[in-house]
């Protein structure tokens, strides 16, 4: 996956400079030094490695791949590089039109978070298979949800990214349910085992879910911070565009549309 993003994204790059348009070197530091170099720790690393054994390496791994990899990735703007054709379909599509609110990713991670208080959880980290694809399949949510937000701050207008940026708010309180109650629960609860003891600092099983629930509890309030900056941004821009949009009429269609208003007129 290193790999296929690395090499499509510097020949989107080349693409756009081969038609004499200029693309800042920050964005694809950004790019590189924000997403896929986290991404490359994450799943090579600790987490990656300890993930199948240690309820807190699975959890840390999972919330920083669905937050903090897609947040890096989103910051070289990809969508950019995408043939204009193709990236209008994509934002013009249902699909995106759905996951590219806060809304709808307040209730998705959410419930990812919920599946750490089941005992699917615990099969999604013995499972070989299931477990190896997660490094791909969470990412992916997690741009599904990042780069259409990112995307489509024009498209919404001021009223509809001010209740995203409440339930963005929200959300602070919403993510850290679940871990809050791995933390508090004196019940393991995924049923999986204890693996082998394979060093002296290994945990205990309880301790192993308790500092479960501490990481994601952490990482999830942390997380939130830049997808508020994101509306933010979004509001501050969508704002410009309907300023301009009421600049750019004359007295007679401002009188006309004030009038329309207040006849209870679209």
């Amino acid at each position: 996956m290193l790999f296929v993003a690395s090499v499509a994204y510097v020949l989107g790059v080349r693409r756009v400079r081969r038609r004499g348009e200029t693309w800042p070197v920050l964005r694809t530091i950004g790019f590189f030094a924000l997403g896929l170099l986290p991404y490359a720790v994450i799943e090579l690393g600790f987490l990656g490695v300890y993930s199948p054994e240690l309820r807190w390496a699975f959890s840390t791994r999972v919330a920083l791949l669905i937050f903090a990899v897609p947040a890096g990735i989103a910051a070289g703007r990809p969508l950019d590089l995408v043939p204009s054709g193709i990236r209008e379909r994509f934002l013009a599509s249902k699909v995106t039109r759905i996951f590219g609110n806060a809304m709808v990713a307040t209730v998705v991670i959410a419930a990812v978070f919920c599946l750490f208080l089941t005992p699917i959880a615990g099969i999604l980290r013995v499972n070989p298979v299931v477990e190896a694809s997660l490094g791909i399949v969470v990412p992916l949510v997690g741009l599904a949800m990042v780069l259409p937000m990112m995307a489509l701050g024009a498209m919404h207008t001021g009223t509809f990214i001010a209740i995203e940026f409440l339930l963005a708010f929200v959300e602070l309180l919403i993510d850290s349910v679940p871990g809050l109650l791995l933390r508090l629960n004196d019940g393991v609860l995924d049923l999986i085992p204890d693996a082998a003891q394979t060093a002296p600092w290994w945990p205990s099983l309880l301790h192993d879910q308790h500092l479960a629930g501490d990481m994601i509890w952490f990482i999830a309030e942390f997380a939130d911070v830049p997808i508020l900056v994101i509306l933010m941004i979004r509001w501050m821009r969508s704002d410009r565009v309907e300023a301009k949009g009421f600049d750019d009429l004359s007295d007679e269609e401002y009188d006309e549309m004030t009038r329309a208003h207040l006849r209870g007129e679209r």
